[in-house]
């Protein structure tokens, strides 16, 4: 089973993805996404709010660049990966040129649909605002909303996240043709 869980910041989406992980009652491979920083307290603050949160039997995989790798590697069918968050991974490849983002979104779709376990990902929210003044900004924002639309095209279960909700859009919602 496939879900993406996405919402904006401090919406609650981890949350609600660490809970239908809980649920799933399935040993679950918790793959963090973020780069440390050491030298940034606050960075530092947040990834560990994220650890803190975590059952201290679940396994957690620091997989900042080679996600479709480390997700084909994982052979354990009574598994469960939550993938926290795909933004955050993709601002770990953003200097990437447009011909080489598109054979790594390419490669992590493919290992989305021949993964063997279920997967969720966790997705930020960044199209709602105004469009960023600068390149890069761009670049992210445009590259995160097709790939989450990817993702959700494939995907079991949508969820939003926003205010502290959870709602299932594939429940209430049609897909997209």
């Amino acid at each position: 089973m496939i879900t993406l869980v996405t919402g904006a910041t401090r919406s609650g989406k981890s949350e609600w993805a660490e809970h239908l992980a809980l649920r799933s009652q399935k040993s679950v491979i918790y793959i963090a996404t973020a780069t440390r920083y050491p030298d940034d307290a606050e960075w530092e603050t947040r990834l560990q709010k994220h650890c803190d949160r975590r059952p201290e039997n679940w396994q957690t995989l620091e997989v900042p660049i080679e996600l479709a790798k480390n997700i084909l590697e994982i052979k354990n069918n009574s598994a469960y990966i939550l993938v926290d968050s795909l933004g955050t991974w993709l601002a770990n490849l953003l200097e990437e040129n447009e011909e080489s983002w598109i054979q790594i979104e390419k490669e992590l779709l493919s290992a989305i649909q021949a993964c063997k376990v279920d997967i969720t990902f966790v997705s930020e929210e960044v199209g709602w605002g105004i469009v960023p003044a600068y390149e890069l900004g761009r670049t992210f924002r445009d590259r995160l909303g097709g790939l989450s639309r990817k993702i959700g095209a494939i995907a079991d279960a949508v969820y939003l996240v926003t205010g502290g909700y959870a709602v299932n859009l594939t429940q209430i919602g049609e897909r997209l043709p």
